[in-house]
């Protein structure tokens, strides 16, 4: 079975992505096409990088590390819960994602962002990074408003075609997560 991480990105209390990334995975766990399971980045307990070797040789020395890395490695695709800071990706994420290499690479992902404008510039930059780290986007994203999916701001409430671009995200990120699991395969004999 394929299995599909939902990641939330923000670390800050008071987030409005907690209600936001339980709303995607009580919209994912419907489906029976993968197993979805939701990554709070606030729960992982990762500090500021602090691996002496560079991810990318994959020599993780500390438990934490490598606890991310079997979290992450067990996974096929992925989908990016994020809110937009200072136009571009909270430094939670972004300190998550650069622990690891190896662990990310030749998996889909898909995003949902929400905020002012939807994150879509969070999003443009999450596309770069995980450019690098050999991750496949998808076209398809989620851009939740403040004016057209929260009440007063804080209040989540999805507009009414939220769900069903969250069902075509979903669909995009499993069947090429699926896609990619020949090249996975490959990659790690």
């Amino acid at each position: 079975m394929t299995r599909i991480g939902i990641i939330l990105g923000s670390t800050r209390p008071g987030r409005n992505g907690e209600a936001v990334a339980r709303w995607v995975h009580s919209l994912a766990s419907r489906r029976d096409d993968a197993e979805y399971e939701l990554i709070d980045l606030a729960e992982q307990a990762l500090p500021h990088l602090d691996e002496p070797i560079p991810p990318m040789a994959g020599m993780y020395s500390h438990p934490h590390t490598q606890a991310w890395a079997e979290r992450i490695d067990r996974l096929d695709g992925f989908v990016f819960v994020t809110p937009e800071y200072n136009h571009s990706v909270p430094g939670a994420l972004k300190n998550a994602i650069d622990f690891l290499f190896a662990e990310w690479g030749n998996k889909a992902a898909g995003f949902v962002g929400y905020g002012p404008v939807g994150a879509t510039r969070a999003v443009e930059h999450l596309r770069l990074i995980l450019a690098e780290l050999r991750v496949a986007t998808v076209r398809t994203q989620v851009a939740l408003t403040f004016a057209t999916d929260f009440a007063d701001r804080t209040t989540f409430r999805p507009g009414e075609e939220s769900p069903a671009l969250v069902d075509l995200l979903l669909d995009e990120v499993v069947s090429w997560s699926q896609a990619l699991e020949p090249v996975r395969r490959k990659a790690s004999a």
